[in-house]
């Protein structure tokens, strides 16, 4: 089924707004995606180190929905401040991408994002098209519109190209949050086949672990899809073999924080006991992710694998689960091997093994 890219993009409307940039005051509003689904509620950030806070502790969480937060931040840090030239403008922006990029080390869209910005004021500078900090305000906001805008371009090719994987019927295993909400476009990475496919009448529906310990399928993943009218089943995490093996699934389909040169896949904790188990039964197990994500420069050993507080994992709400003085690994990321990934589907087509070719291919067009 041929789709017109442009034709759905102008028609799509997304129920759900994660991200919203209110020019008139310069002023960057999330919905505050640690409150969902009981509580509703936007933040308003001013400055880049907001920003950070917001990013950190998962206002805001999904690979490019941190990046287009981060890109506006980037905006917040000379928008909201007196700063008497371009230099000392250029200057900030240094130190913001500072702040901004340890708040989440593993995702590859947040260096991306802020390194774009950077260099996007320093090229305009040097090349004469900025004058004043006012001008070098305007080009940065455009800038974070088209990072906006480009992923969300993405995303529909992504469900497009996606939607060679589905048949009407089908149903399809997840892992954490890929959707709307986690690319701050309402579409999605993961779920982008799914919404596309459901936007053409296929019967589909969707399969959602909790995902432990932010529970980012059984809140987000579970409510975006209840809110789209797309059928969507939620299991534990340690459910994901059994339902796998009752063939209740057809394809397992998953986002990406970072994806290397080779094919390895850095995603949500939980991913890499899917790709295996998915492996072994002979389930197709897709990576989507837009080029943003891939990080053609660091190998396994560079790559650092973010570790969170473990309280997350010894309180659920407040209440304790874990015996006091008992030690806790929270790492919130593994990393999947090339063997276990039956392609990588991205906004330029999709990538079939072996990834150490095919992947610089695809990306460089070489």
């Amino acid at each position: 089924m041929k789709i017109d890219i442009q034709q759905f993009k102008k028609e799509y409307t997304p129920k759900l707004k994660p991200i919203i940039w209110r020019d008139q005051d310069n002023t960057l509003v999330l919905l505050d995606q640690s409150k969902l689904p009981f509580e509703t509620v936007y933040v308003e950030l001013k400055d880049p180190e907001s920003v950070a806070k917001a990013i950190k502790t998962m206002q805001v969480r999904g690979a490019p929905a941190i990046g287009i937060t981060a890109a506006y931040g980037m905006v917040l840090a000379v928008a909201n401040k007196w700063l008497n030239s371009v230099d000392e403008a250029i200057k900030e922006l240094q130190r913001a991408k500072q702040v901004m990029d340890a708040a989440r080390p593993t995702a590859a869209n947040l260096s991306w994002a802020t390194s774009r910005m950077l260099n996007k004021a320093i090229s305009a500078y040097q090349s004469g098209d900025v004058k004043n900090v006012k001008d070098l305000i305007q080009v940065l906001k455009e800038e974070a519109y088209k990072i906006f805008d480009e992923e969300l371009d993405a995303e529909i090719r992504i469900g497009v190209y996606g939607l060679e994987k589905i048949q009407s019927g089908d149903t399809i295993l997840t892992q954490c949050n890929a959707g709307g909400l986690a690319t701050g476009t309402g579409l999605g990475t993961a779920l982008a086949p799914v919404k596309v496919a459901k936007a053409l009448g296929y019967d589909v529906s969707v399969i959602a672990p909790e995902t432990r310990p932010w529970l980012q399928g059984s809140r987000l993943t579970a409510y975006e899809l209840y809110v789209e009218g797309i059928p969507v089943t939620v299991i534990t995490d340690t459910a994901v073999g059994l339902v796998m093996y009752k063939g209740m699934v057809n394809s397992v389909m998953v986002g990406a924080d970072r994806i290397l040169a080779d094919g390895h896949v850095y995603n949500k904790i939980g991913t890499f006991k899917e790709a295996v188990i998915a492996h072994e039964l002979g389930i197709p197990f897709y990576a989507l992710a837009p080029i943003s994500t891939f990080d053609l420069k660091s190998s396994v050993n560079d790559v650092k694998i973010e570790e969170r507080d473990p309280n997350e994992v010894r309180y659920i709400r407040g209440v304790p689960i874990v015996p006091e003085g008992v030690k806790v690994y929270n790492p919130v990321f593994d990393v999947t091997p090339p063997k276990y990934v039956t392609a990588i589907i991205t906004e330029k087509g999709i990538i079939y093994p072996p990834y150490n070719l095919t992947i610089r291919k695809t990306i460089e067009g070489s």
